[in-house]
């Protein structure tokens, strides 16, 4: 009865020890099948294009100075109401104009103790600002602003306050087709991956787009704005 036992599990451990090993066969295959079927090659596409800006805000900021109160006011006024004027005429809708407060300084009270008196006491400075999406109007204005010069405005800038700001708001517009154009140039430089490496490129894996940047073309045409965008794929790859 022991030696039909011992037989007995004699046998069984075989069968175990085969199971085992064959369990531990199919196993390695599939792992270096699934490795296989890992193979990938992350590519990145850029598309880039440059469209006009679509919206300008152009302020422009104007000081007065003087004795008189009265006076600086009343002439604030009538500057102000000359630079409407000079728009219009250069084509400005009058619904794209808009008027700051004006602001007033009195210098002597900011003397604090000084025994020299300024030569003119009040400095007053108001902001006229263009919203308009007629850009070539307003770059034409803005050109011939010197006509108001010549009329004894005196204009003030230099600081962020008083910069022309050119702007792009159409992006969703261009978006899909900047999207796939990018996709598409990723696609391309997959495929030549593939075709160096004698692999056949697969489907998607995972894809990411990138965000978009709305930048000036340079410095002096900050009127045309570049537009890009980078869209990184991850594809499969097989023999």
């Amino acid at each position: 009865m022991q030696e039909n036992s011992k037989v007995g599990a004699f046998i069984l451990g075989v069968f175990i020890l085969l199971g085992l090993s064959s369990l531990g066969y199919l196993i390695g295959t599939s792992a270096i099948k699934f490795k296989e079927y890992e193979r990938t090659v992350t590519v990145k596409g850029l598309s880039e294009r440059e469209y006009p800006a679509n919206i300008v805000i152009w302020p422009i900021q104007f000081t007065t100075i003087g004795n008189n109160l009265e006076e600086i006011y009343s002439a604030v006024d009538g500057n102000a109401a000359e630079i409407k004027r000079f728009l219009i005429d250069k084509g400005i809708n009058e619904k794209e104009i808009s008027f700051g407060t004006p602001s007033i300084t009195d210098k002597l009270a900011q003397q604090y103790g000084s025994q020299e008196r300024p030569e003119f006491r009040y400095l007053a400075s108001q902001t006229v600002t263009v919203y308009s999406q007629n850009i070539d109007t307003a770059r034409t204005a803005m050109n011939s602003l010197s006509q108001l010069g010549k009329k004894g405005i005196m204009f003030s800038g230099g600081d962020y306050q008083t910069v022309t700001e050119y702007l792009f708001t159409k992006l969703n517009d261009i978006k899909p087709a900047m999207i796939e154009e990018a996709t598409t140039k990723a696609r391309d430089v997959a495929h030549k991956f593939a075709s160096d490496s004698n692999s056949t490129l697969g489907k998607i894996k995972q894809a990411s787009q990138g965000q978009f940047s709305i930048e000036d073309r340079d410095k002096n045409n900050p009127h045309i704005k570049k537009i890009r965008v980078v869209s990184t794929v991850e594809y499969y790859l097989s023999d």
